[in-house]
């Protein structure tokens, strides 16, 4: 079973027979799912993820006032429920891993992720969260919410970006890329210094396929699950999973080179296709300035073509 469904499954025969008995009057008013940190949250989960932070339990999500209100009463309640359930042992807390589940005021819950109590107001707010941590706080499920207000800030997240966002990070994503396996590669490699050959190599797997991601409109997630969430994108995942498989994969120096060339050329490819690049070159940092200058924002597109 993984972690999510046997959230909801928690809640629906324990946890939502708690809130009918013990807050009949606040039931309307209170949100429930399992998002956050944690493989189970994206759907990762296997049997190793058992051994930490993964078993019974869900979140609560309450407005400021409901939180002041009837917060300690709602964790006391939670607190009581049985810590085992369907089989599964309680949960066994990691030395980090505290309060990925309970009662969370919703702004607070957010702020731990974004590092705002409020919703991202502009582009500079919007470049300072890291991306993981978007996908963290938008993953996993809400069960219920009849007030909405979870869902308020969990749907203008999801909505991705601000486009001249996007197109901040699609430049940078350009110039790394290029950076990284078209050039530093294979000079590394011709110099002896594996090390750094490898690093690149490392680097341009993982900035290609956040690169992917921003194609898709989707935030890419920490990074010991990016290669296996990219899979699932429509646009060009399944392609970029299995070139990296191979990529990795390969011995031969002069071949990894010929790939990163070729993968390199598709995503060119794909920039041309969405109109977000005219220029003709195969190298993909010459398309970092052409995708800026589409930015609306002048500040913003006034900035280093590098950051993003």
């Amino acid at each position: 079973m993984k972690g999510l469904e046997l959230s909801k499954i928690y809640f629906q025969e324990v946890g939502f027979p708690m809130l009918r008995e013990k807050f009949i009057d606040h039931i309307d008013r209170i949100a429930v799912g399992l998002v956050g940190d944690g493989s189970e949250c994206s759907g990762f989960d296997d049997k190793l993820s058992r051994d930490h932070d993964w078993g019974p339990g869900f979140c609560l999500w309450l407005c400021p006032q409901d939180f002041e209100k009837f917060g300690s009463r709602l964790k006391a309640a939670v607190a009581g429920l049985p810590q085992s359930f369907a089989g599964f042992d309680p949960r066994k807390e990691s030395q980090w891993g505290d309060a990925r589940i309970g009662v969370f005021e919703i702004s607070q819950f957010y702020r731990k992720f974004i590092g705002f109590d409020h919703l991202p107001s502009d582009y500079n707010e919007w470049l300072l969260i890291p991306e993981n941590n978007l996908a963290a706080c938008t993953n996993g499920k809400v069960f219920w919410d009849p007030l909405k207000e979870f869902t308020r800030w969990r749907e203008a997240l999801l909505n991705f970006y601000p486009e001249d966002v996007r197109l901040k990070k699609i430049a940078s994503r350009c110039m790394t890329i290029g950076q990284a396996g078209q050039y530093n590669f294979p000079r590394c490699v011709e110099r002896g210094e594996y090390f750094a050959a490898q690093y690149a190599e490392t680097k341009f797997c993982a900035d290609i396929m956040s690169l992917i991601f921003l194609l898709n409109k989707k935030y890419a997630p920490f990074y010991k699950w990016m290669h296996r969430a990219v899979k699932d994108l429509p646009i060009l995942g399944d392609w970029i999973y299995r070139e990296i498989e191979s990529l990795i994969s390969e011995s031969d120096h002069r071949s990894k080179v010929k790939r990163i060339e070729g993968m390199c050329v598709t995503a060119i490819k794909e920039l041309k296709s969405q109109g977000l690049s005219d220029t003709d070159s195969s190298f993909l940092p010459d398309h970092g300035p052409a995708i800026q200058n589409r930015i609306e924002d002048k500040t913003l597109r006034d900035q280093n073509v590098w950051v993003g």
